[in-house]
């Protein structure tokens, strides 16, 4: 039997592949999933690029669902993820626990780094809200999609980097500060859908109900994430 395919953003790559590999062992379907950048995973889907599974930030699924790309009443909430902050491994680690704090580390930083998913749009309504938008704009570095802030922090080519603690906590070379002060935290839902492309829809939805599951938190904390 044809192993079940699935496509996802960057953030749920190491989650997706570990609960792909616990259903294996639960159901024997084999599940390969593909993770590229939220936007190029969503031109592709919508392009007619068939996938059994479709998981990705919630919104993106919600566009997807109402161009008739994936089966809206087939979706499934995966997993919430927080952003968190990071400099790079034997640098000088400011101060991020308040609102005020914050603010702060990303005036006096050098560079910026953010993502071009959902954490880094929100990161700029944020900084528009404090007012400093325009100031830091010259300063700001988004990460090509597939490529990781934390690797831009590691490499030396941004001082502060922005993106989910899933795609920050298993780099090297990297520190990460802690999420974002309550006050302006930022979390993204991650969902999944059947694709109207599906070759087994079937399998499919076994696979989304395993994807969406209350025994699977334990596998969702190990990568920094949380059942959503």
């Amino acid at each position: 039997m044809a192993p079940l395919t699935g496509i996802s953003s960057m953030a749920t790559r190491a989650l997706l592949a570990e609960l792909a590999q616990a259903f294996e062992r639960r159901t024997g379907r084999a599940v390969a999933f593909e993770s590229v950048g939220g936007v190029d995973a969503a031109q592709r889907v919508a392009a007619g690029e068939a996938f059994d599974v479709v998981a990705l930030a919630r919104d993106a699924i919600d566009r997807l669902a109402a161009a008739g790309h994936v089966v809206a009443a087939s979706r499934v909430n995966v997993a919430r993820s927080g952003v968190a902050v990071a400099v790079r491994a034997g640098t000088a680690q400011p101060d991020i626990t308040s609102e005020a704090a914050l603010k702060a580390a990303v005036l006096g930083a050098s560079r910026i780094g953010t993502s071009t998913g959902p954490s880094g749009v929100q990161l700029q309504q944020l900084f528009q809200r404090w007012g400093i938008a325009d100031e830091i704009a010259a300063r700001l570095v988004t990460a090509p999609p597939g490529v990781a802030v934390g690797r831009l922090v590691a490499d030396g080519e941004v001082e502060l980097g922005f993106q989910q603690l899933s795609e920050l906590m298993s780099l090297p070379d990297i520190a990460v500060l802690g999420p974002l002060p309550a006050a302006v935290r930022i979390s993204t839902v991650f969902a999944a859908a059947l694709g109207t492309q599906s070759h087994d829809a079937e399998g499919a939805r076994e696979l989304l109900v395993y994807l969406g599951a209350p025994h699977t938190a334990a596998i969702k904390q190990r990568h920094g994430m949380e059942s959503a």
